[in-house]
């Protein structure tokens, strides 16, 4: 009978155990990545290596699974999140917003469902919507074009500005140019007009620039698939009065001019790489695995790329 009754106790405590082992199993993570298509050649280092985090981290963690999603506009990007939660049942999120204020509302709906929310790069309107907030350093963005063009004008001189789309990040970046020259009291911005961060939006703004003001020494494209565009609007007009063309974020052909010394009008460029998703993908589903969070917000330094240091910006074998 002693026997009989020493088992019992043994199995309930063996239940017990399991009981307790279950209740506190780390549960798998599903992670959403939701992204902009590949539009532009950012973009598409952008996807580039939100498939490479899948890849990578799916291989490495059996618990974790991730889905990417990639959408062409605001409404297609809002929908995709609700898909991510009710069909792939997502318990984390990774999302890089099409626009600030459109995507805000949608954001915050999963996060009322207890999900996970990682804003990346374009920030919400509104920050209780989100767990944490991955970017590279937008104020430095605007400030290191703004310092070069400065000094490189020799603090004075007309500059036009072509801005991306309509967003917090933008904003940013764009506040922070005009501050920083506001050193440089002789340098005047003659306009500031959204060119999206698209070659053809971008040369159809330089063309209305390059139409309006007789006189531009210099363009602060705020990126560099803007550039392109900018550059071809100046050379079909022939115009030889703009000195200096600033893109931005270190696109492979950007940084290959800029080492060559092939266009005059290349003389620098601020960091800004799409490897940051990477990095937000990598960061959240390794601290959700743990049942962790994350920092409210991490920044990735800009830095200022010149001749000197392009080298250690170029990446030829990635799409941008």
């Amino acid at each position: 009978m002693k026997k009989f009754t020493r088992r019992l106790a043994m199995t309930a405590m063996t239940l017990a155990t399991l009981a307790s082992t279950t209740s506190f199993a780390v549960e798998k993570v599903v992670l959403g990545v939701s992204i902009p298509a590949a539009t532009h050649s950012f973009m598409s280092g952008v996807v580039f290596w939100a498939n490479k985090a899948k890849a990578d981290l799916e291989k490495a963690n059996p618990g974790l699974q991730i889905i990417v999603k990639t959408a062409s506009g605001s409404p297609e990007q809002a929908n995709q999140l609700q898909d991510l939660l009710t069909v792939n049942k997502i318990n984390a999120l990774v999302v890089l917003p099409f626009e600030s204020a459109a995507l805000t509302k949608p954001v915050a709906q999963l996060k009322g469902k207890g999900v996970y929310v990682t804003v990346v790069d374009r920030g919400l309107t509104d920050t209780s919507a989100q767990d944490a907030y991955v970017a590279p350093n937008n104020t430095t963005f605007g400030q290191v074009p703004a310092a070069y063009i400065g000094k490189a004008l020799g603090g004075k001189g007309n500059v036009v500005v072509l801005r991306g789309i309509a967003s917090n990040l933008d904003n940013e970046r764009n506040d922070a140019f005009n501050t920083g020259l506001k050193a440089f009291p002789g340098i005047k911005v003659l306009d500031a007009k959204y060119g999206n961060w698209n070659r053809d939006d971008a040369f159809k703004v330089m063309q209305d620039y390059l139409t309006r003001f007789p006189q531009i020494d210099a363009v602060w494209a705020a990126d560099d698939d803007m550039s392109v565009g900018v550059l071809k609007a100046i050379d079909q007009a022939k115009r030889t009065d703009i000195k200096l063309v600033f893109g931005g974020a270190g696109a492979k052909g950007s940084i290959k001019t800029l080492m060559d010394g092939s266009d005059a009008r290349i003389q620098a460029n601020v960091s800004y790489s799409p490897k940051f998703i990477y990095d937000a993908v990598k960061m959240t589903a390794e601290a959700r695995l743990k049942g962790a969070k994350l920092p409210a917000t991490t920044i990735i330094p800009s830095v200022l790329i010149t001749k000197e240091n392009a080298k250690n910006f170029y990446f030829p074998d990635s799409p941008f």
